[in-house]
């Protein structure tokens, strides 16, 4: 069935690559603003809408769902502005970005040993590469590939940026991000998403599969751990609230650390979730409910 999967992805890059080209010749705003439009509209319909409303209900059970309803309906605009974003990444400047914090960033940047930096799919999580090589600490970012290869080098296309570099998730992504905080570099890691090879650490009161990689590498090499949170303003306007660095448990029992260190992390990005819940990416099957 390969040639039915090539042309499902060819399908799928149809509609996509022309949508980019439009969105690269509208200006930014415009853009933005159009693909929130067309996604708010059209997504609360499509069948991934289904994943979001039982999150919500996971997530919020005592919220009304008619206020559930309209989270979906911000998360999808976000979602739509993101995507039309996506051309424009290189030229999202500090003028458009306050960053909260940025005296953490320095800290990290000028200590001569790795780090390791976290965030969630919130706001426009990827402004947060090109924003910290505007600070000159530049990022090996982890990233997920998408299945489809002709999007996924789209999307690796838009991610580059000069100094930084994108390690494919997965152990051959692992190994490389060690042999990268080796050499003192910098990595980012998006840790909100489910990892059916996690570990169960509680989200929203509930076991989630999760990543323990971020924590695991931290205790390994002995280094920093950043927070850094993405908010959508008003349109392309975006905050970045960075730190405080954390300081994970290291009490010598391994497996132990590692999944404290996990919830730790988890906690943060709960806080972020519950503050600007329209603005995460609620349409993945985070619990086994979902």
């Amino acid at each position: 069935m390969h040639w039915l999967k090539q042309a499902l992805w060819l399908a799928e890059a149809a509609i996509i690559f022309p949508l980019y080209a439009l969105f690269r010749l509208l200006p930014m705003d415009i853009a933005s603003m159009v693909g929130g439009a067309v996604f708010r509209t059209f997504g609360p319909y499509l069948p991934v809408a289904r994943v979001g409303r039982t999150n919500l209900r996971l997530a919020f059970p005592d919220l009304p769902e008619i206020e559930r309803d309209v989270i979906l309906e911000g998360v999808f605009e976000n979602l739509g502005r993101v995507f039309a974003e996506f051309p424009h990444l290189s030229r999202i400047t500090r003028e458009r970005v306050e960053i909260v914090g940025v005296e953490f960033v320095h800290a990290i940047r000028d200590d001569n040993w790795t780090g390791m930096l976290f965030t969630a799919h919130l706001g426009n999580w990827e402004v947060l590469p090109p924003i910290c090589e505007q600070q000159n600490l530049p990022l090996a970012v982890v990233y997920r590939a998408v299945n489809n290869p002709y999007l996924d080098k789209l999307l690796k296309h838009c991610r580059n940026t000069p100094r930084g570099r994108l390690l494919p998730k997965g152990r051959e992504g692992a190994r490389q991000a060690m042999v990268a905080m080796a050499k003192g570099e910098h990595v980012g890691m998006l840790v909100d998403q489910k990892m059916n090879d996690g570990i169960a650490v509680p989200f929203f009161g509930r076991p989630a599969m999760t990543a323990p990689a971020l924590t695991q590498l931290a205790l390994r090499f002995d280094c920093p751990v950043l927070p850094m949170r993405v908010e959508r303003l008003k349109g392309v306007q975006f905050r970045v609230t960075v730190g405080p660095i954390l300081v994970l448990p290291r009490t010598g029992e391994r497996d132990a650390d590692i999944r404290e260190g996990t919830a730790v992390i988890n906690r943060i990005m709960e806080g972020w979730i519950r503050d600007r819940p329209e603005q995460w990416l609620w349409l993945h099957r985070r619990w086994p409910e979902s």
